[in-house]
């Protein structure tokens, strides 16, 4: 009954959030929005900032031995054609960010009108991430240079700010991309992980008329590349559903001169750790020979992306166990991994993590129409099975099961993944 009560107040809360969209470390509004509905669900709230547009609140005493993290994003897309982006910096909500606010604030709210996190033995914190979409680059870079973020994920500048320390599990929510007649969830939807190559093939400038003969053509270097990542597709294996995608990055050319320099980057996604290496490692030697081929050079550079998304699947199995008991949701889909990424990606390297997809949308994700066409399921009936879970939890995680890795494992990882490698 809590959540019928609540549901057009959160309702109206996400689509304001979702007519006002803010890109990543810029979520201004959108926080100012959700400490005020905090403040008012629950007069004592006490409230931790971070990473700039970073919330976190916690319920339950600190005697609890058990802590788990209700994650929620922040950030929108950069998506200027959408139907209803800002038009002053192109941010639009088409990957359903707004609603996962909606729904830990459904949550939350619950929590604090029912009183039942008292009985469970474990805290329960809301952690409000800023920055989960890899773009906007450029002023991430100058909040690196100003030292005030580390990393242009928000969920590993969380974990090197120690927002995840205390943390024992973490739960995301995620809408499903696609358009369901039933009302469907899923579960153990694991994603790929993703790294950016940048290729600069080095070559000589002569006049292309009065002596090409004397030249070495970048651009033909960067063409035979691209004629090599095609080749090798049939080495790559399908099952770690790998995405390359070559794009010119930068160049420098005109129809008389033979081009000295062209920039080539792509990102590269694989669902392990184990098979990036390995793919990027064929990715370099295809640049490296491209490039020698045609007498030229190539400055090889790396950039970390996200880390690849396993979904633990012990805590998967909290969700089974709930939606066998419920008779609200029709669709339950299981392990079908996709190549989207995420950062959830990073801290699940550091805490046990799920992502629970749910439905309710039309629209292409990340399209230009993408939009939610079934708000009661999404702000009232998925948040009561959420509770569901909560419920099946409580005294029933088997801490033997859980693991935990520092921030230092962590950077130590992302050493490994981009080693220098300048020059052939």
């Amino acid at each position: 009954m809590i959540f019928k009560k609540q549901y057009k107040e959160i309702k109206k809360v996400a689509e304001e959030i979702y007519f006002h969209p803010e890109l990543g470390y810029k979520e201004e509004r959108t926080k100012e929005k959700i400490i005020e509905c905090l403040k008012q669900m629950n007069p004592d709230v006490r409230i931790e900032e971070f990473s700039t547009t970073g919330i976190k609140t916690t319920l339950g005493n600190q005697e609890k031995d058990l802590h788990i993290a209700f994650i929620a994003e922040l950030d929108a897309v950069y998506a200027p054609s959408h139907m209803y982006a800002d038009k002053k910096t192109g941010a639009a909500h088409n990957c359903g960010h707004y609603t996962q606010v909606g729904i830990a604030l459904a949550l939350y709210k619950y929590f604090v009108k029912s009183k039942n996190y008292q009985d469970y033995n474990y805290k329960i914190s809301f952690i409000f991430v800023p920055a989960e979409e890899y773009l906007d680059l450029a002023f991430r870079d100058q909040l690196i240079q100003q030292d005030k973020i580390t990393h242009y994920g928000g969920k590993p500048e969380a974990m090197k700010l120690g927002v995840f320390n205390d943390i024992d599990l973490g739960i995301c929510v995620h809408a499903i991309g696609g358009e369901f007649e039933k009302r469907t969830i899923n579960t153990n939807c694991d994603l790929a992980g993703f790294l950016y190559k940048k290729y600069k093939f080095i070559g000589k400038a002569t006049h292309a008329g009065f002596d090409p003969f004397s030249s070495k053509n970048a651009y033909n270097m960067s063409t035979l590349f691209n004629v090599a990542v095609g080749l090798s597709r049939q080495q790559l294996k399908d099952a770690e559903k790998v995405r390359i995608n070559p794009i010119v990055l930068e160049s420098d050319m005109s129809t008389n001169v033979i081009p000295n320099a062209i920039t080539v980057g792509t990102d590269l996604r694989t669902l392990s750790v184990e098979y990036m290496k390995e793919a990027a490692d064929k990715l370099d030697d295809a640049a490296k020979g491209s490039a020698r081929a045609l007498q030229g050079d190539v400055e090889v550079s790396t950039q970390m992306g996200y880390l690849p998304f396993k979904q633990n699947r012990y805590l998967s199995e909290f969700v089974w166990s709930a939606f066998e008991e419920n008779d609200e949701i029709d669709v339950l889909f299981n392990d079908d991994p996709i190549s989207a990424a995420g950062d959830i990606g990073d801290l699940s390297y550091m805490i046990p993590c799920i992502q629970i997809g749910y439905s309710g949308f039309k629209g292409t994700i990340h399209g230009d129409d993408f939009i939610h066409v079934d708000p009661e399921f999404i702000f009232e009936i998925f948040p009561r099975f959420l509770a569901q879970v909560f419920e099946k939890m409580n005294g029933n995680i088997d801490p033997s099961k859980l693991y935990r890795r520092s921030y230092e494992d962590y950077i130590e990882l992302m050493n490994e993944l981009i080693p220098d490698k300048k020059g052939i």
